[in-house]
């Protein structure tokens, strides 16, 4: 169909999903469920602890439980419209409605590269300028850093949301992708797009390049101070207060950098594997990262898991 006789506002997209590959849809609809109910069951003890065990009303657990909001958000933005889709025939998703889901996803992907480098400078000061903590990181500090990752992630979404709602849909409304993804969904406007690119350029380097530096610096002075402690002990005690979140950093922006530094396909007709690799790596990124973070903080955190222990013996007792 000829994009150019077609003027009329789209009104609606058709998510192809995995229609192309039906025998991997069951598949993967028990895989992404399973992994969306032990995000949701993670997620959810880790903010429960954090708010009712009062040894845990410090700012690390503080960013800690606004992280595991912020991965329950992000994926029930996506999920269940994924699940969905494994389910329906032809998926189909009204124009306001992707507009919300590209806003939420946006959102939530944007405001956890910010907070994860707020998380960074908290463990800065705990171990390079122990005895400052207390004033630096206090709640009138901690509580406008963790909103305004919020406030930046919100905005940077809806700049970048009402860019692309603007833009002229016509003629092809297929969206080849589980979810309506903003550089999916910018393939199909009909008008050139070189000032959405431009932002989405200006985004990357405000969203990844400028935390992933801050996060290293950060651990540079983070690591040089543990490497100063005279004791093995006091060393593997430093770096036990912050090795939970180096490895989700490292797992989010590792996983983030590969999915959108390897190659895209440019044919959309030509070399199904890479069309199915290119829309499988954000789905399961999508679901991993979530999910693994809870698990990360349980097993690598005393404090952590003594709370989470409590929080079972106190429901136990109560029945």
């Amino acid at each position: 169909m000829d994009r150019s006789n077609q003027t009329s506002p789209m009104v609606e997209f058709i998510l192809l999903g995995l229609s192309a590959h039906p025998r991997l849809e069951k598949t993967f609809f028990v895989l992404i469920l399973l992994m969306y109910l032990v995000i949701l069951l993670g997620n959810g003890v880790l903010i429960l602890v954090t708010i009712l065990d009062s040894r845990l009303h410090i700012p690390m657990y503080f960013f800690l439980g606004n992280l595991s909001f912020l991965d329950i958000c992000y994926t029930t933005s996506s999920v269940p419209l994924v699940l969905d889709g494994f389910l329906t025939p032809r998926k189909t998703i009204s124009f306001s409605a992707c507009a919300v889901q590209m806003f939420l996803s946006f959102t939530m992907a944007g405001t956890e590269c910010v907070l994860l480098s707020m998380m960074a400078f908290d463990r800065y000061v705990a171990i390079c300028n122990p005895l400052r903590y207390p004033m630096v990181m206090s709640k009138a500090a901690y509580v406008p850093m963790a909103a305004s990752s919020w406030a930046i992630g919100g905005a940077a979404s809806v700049v970048h949301t009402s860019l692309t709602t603007q833009l002229p849909f016509c003629g092809d409304n297929v969206i080849n992708h589980f979810t309506c993804e903003i550089l999916a969904v910018l393939k199909l406007a009909c008008t050139d797009i070189s000032i959405n690119v431009i932002s989405m350029g200006v985004t990357n380097v405000i969203f990844l390049g400028v935390p992933v530096l801050f996060i290293s610096v950060s651990y540079i002075f983070i690591i040089a101070t543990i490497l100063r402690i005279p004791s093995a002990e006091g060393r593997q005690k430093a770096f036990s207060t912050c090795s939970a979140h180096l490895t989700v950093v490292i797992i989010f922006y590792g996983t983030l950098f590969f999915m959108y530094g390897k190659p895209k396909s440019k044919d959309a007709q030509g070399a199904d594997k890479e069309d199915l690799s290119d829309k499988l790596i954000p789905l399961l990124y999508g679901v991993l990262t979530p999910m693994l973070n809870p698990i990360i903080y349980s097993l690598r955190n005393k404090d952590v898991k003594a709370a989470v222990r409590n929080l079972m013996a106190q429901k136990y007792f109560s029945q």
